[in-house]
């Protein structure tokens, strides 16, 4: 917990952000879902999933929305024991809404169906931002999961989940999506297990179209 706190605290202060809640707050007091507008900076790196929940938590106590039991969409593989973890379980029951107040999906499962509304334009920061994606400088439209369609754990041949989300390296591989619905891989119009990363680090995910940015859901329903 201590090395998560630090990597954290140590992101925030270099990216700018405050530790005290900000005059602007977030235009829906229902935001429960956003993708991050900035990674940690450490590639997939994020601190295995402790660390990826606390940077959940962080960009949106920025925005005056820390009140919501954030969680990263992020799959596991099973290790030390433990047993695998699946994104899908980790978010709650919904429903979910973007900075906007715009329904993102009412449960899990509309989530991982046909009916989502998750598109470039709805994938939304914690600040409302449209993050650019596949056609833009730079793309950064590859969402780290290391999941199937389903939200259940992506199991490949190798490492699909860069060590648990606590590697950089150049080998290893995270399972990733597309939050603007387009591109190349297996399943080019999936948000959530379009292809495998090229590596761990910060710059071989760039160059496969990514930044080390993922969806944060929110487990409790906004404070009103």
């Amino acid at each position: 917990m201590q090395r998560v706190s630090i990597i954290v605290a140590a992101t925030l202060l270099t990216a700018g952000f405050s530790f005290a809640p900000q005059e602007a707050a977030a235009q829906s007091d229902r935001m429960s879902f956003f993708l991050t507008s900035v990674s940690p900076g450490h590639g997939a790196d994020l601190g295995g999933l402790e660390g990826a929940d606390a940077w959940c938590d962080h960009l949106a106590f920025a925005v005056g929305a820390g009140d919501r039991g954030w969680r990263a969409y992020l799959s596991a593989a099973p290790d030390g024991g433990a047993d695998a973890v699946h994104a899908r379980d980790r978010i709650g029951s919904g429903p979910w809404y973007n900075w906007a107040g715009d329904l993102i999906a009412n449960d899990v499962d509309e989530l991982h169906g046909d009916a989502a509304n998750l598109t470039k334009s709805s994938a939304l920061t914690e600040q409302g931002t449209i993050v650019r994606g596949r056609g833009d400088s730079p793309n950064r439209h590859d969402l780290l999961t290391g999941s199937n369609l389903d939200g259940t754990l992506f199991e490949g041949d190798g490492d699909t989940t860069c060590a648990n989300w606590t590697s950089s390296s150049a080998d290893g591989s995270a399972r990733v999506g597309h939050f603007d619905r387009t591109g190349g891989g297996e399943n080019p119009t999936s948000w959530n297990s379009a292809h495998g990363s090229r590596g761990c680090g910060q710059n071989d995910l760039r160059g496969t179209g990514g930044d080390a940015l993922y969806f944060c859901f929110a487990t409790e329903p906004p404070e009103m």
